[in-house]
């Protein structure tokens, strides 16, 4: 049973930009322009934050004419829920079994 989370990914989401910017690549892929467009970011701030999102995989990039159109990896999303998941399986089943460490 796996009891913890991938913590690089979850440093690379903490930031609120970032989850935004994956919030919205999860409805649909978008280029620089429309990212600046719905988050109100500087593009050089939101560029530094698609890198950020592309090194961790998060994120996949498409060349289209002079743009890059940026995708979410939906298969990195679900590895993260479904660490989540497994977390909340074994801290059910410990709550369910009442264990707790004596003090001494």
């Amino acid at each position: 049973m796996m009891t913890s989370v991938d913590t690089d990914l979850m440093r690379v989401l903490a930031d609120p930009l970032r989850l935004h910017i994956v919030t919205l690549l999860a409805r649909e892929t978008l280029c620089t322009t429309h990212l600046v467009e719905e988050t109100g970011a500087r593009q050089t701030n939101l560029s530094n934050h698609l890198k950020v999102l592309r090194e961790a995989g998060v994120v996949e990039t498409e060349p289209c004419g002079r743009f890059t159109y940026y995708r979410l990896r939906p298969d990195v999303v679900e590895s993260l829920a479904g660490q989540f998941a497994d977390l909340a399986r074994t801290a059910r089943a410990t709550a369910e079994a009442n264990l707790k460490r004596s003090c001494p």
